[in-house]
């Protein structure tokens, strides 16, 4: 682990992703002395049958507000509306100064195979703008100084823990959320306008004990834990050397890394 301290980005598509499926590691990081920083790209305004655009939007941050407050978390501004985060040269720039800025020591986001492209085109932009983090030619927007510091970035499971083309995932990390599950169900009961969006819009009936019960299903995936979020970790080449991996240094016996004979 690098001497300085330990910080932790998880860069999301919409308000509520981060508590569905991030949320709890982040909660064990922030009780291990690690700061936390939570960024949603996108405003959340398509996230309403009811309100208009902008309305939902101050809704959703006011929520997304309220959840980082429950977990000690810094909350970054939204850049883009719904369906509006693209994979393009004009928002990697504006991507990459935040992350340029924030200097993480571990970046979390989406799978880069995930239901929606929101989802996918944000994955992409943060592994690119953590990537070319120490790129002294790539201009961010605004100009912000590169940094040549090592980062992990780890990929979390999709939403619905399959693939869009069904495909299961097969996580690297399994990291053991029972202790802190009550907090990271009081986050996502902060998203009380999702109730009914995610009932009409996607079927989920009572958004908190999907949560749960995707929780439970990835406990049972770690075959040792009650309670679990995955991750992936993304290709160390050009982001740290390949043993560099703060989440299990930091967390030590609440992660398990599948195939790892420590595991055993």
């Amino acid at each position: 682990m690098p001497s300085q301290k330990t910080i932790a980005l998880a860069v999301v598509a919409h308000p509520d992703d981060v508590e569905f499926m991030i949320a709890g590691t982040l909660l064990l990081l922030k009780a291990a002395g690690a700061e936390i920083h939570i960024w949603n790209l996108a405003n959340g305004c398509m996230g309403s049958a009811q309100h208009g655009a902008e309305e939902t939007a101050a809704i959703r941050w006011a929520e997304a507000s309220a959840s980082a407050r429950l977990c000690g978390a810094t909350l970054h501004a939204p850049l883009f509306n719904d369906l509006g985060i693209y994979y393009d040269a004009d928002s990697l720039a504006r991507v990459a100064a935040v992350v340029r800025r924030i200097q993480p020591t571990m970046v979390f986001t989406h799978a880069l195979s995930d239901y929606m492209e929101d989802h996918q085109n944000a994955a992409r932009l943060v592994a690119t703008a953590a990537f070319s983090r120490s790129t002294k030619n790539f201009v961010t927007a605004p100009p912000c100084e590169p940094y040549d510091e090592p980062t992990a970035l780890y990929h979390a499971l999709p939403h619905g823990l399959c693939g869009p083309m069904g495909e299961t995932p097969a996580p690297s990390h399994f990291v053991a959320i029972d202790g802190v599950f009550a907090r990271k169900r009081e986050m996502l009961a902060q998203h009380q306008s999702q109730k009914v969006w995610l009932d009409v819009s996607q079927g989920m009936h009572a958004y908190l004990q999907e949560m749960e019960k995707n929780s439970r299903t990835v406990g049972l995936m770690s075959g040792r834990f009650a309670l679990a979020e995955g991750f992936t970790k993304h290709a160390s080449t050009g982001f740290a050397s390949p043993d560099f991996d703060p989440l299990s240094a930091l967390l030590g016996d609440r992660v398990i890394r599948p195939g790892d004979p420590s595991n055993q």
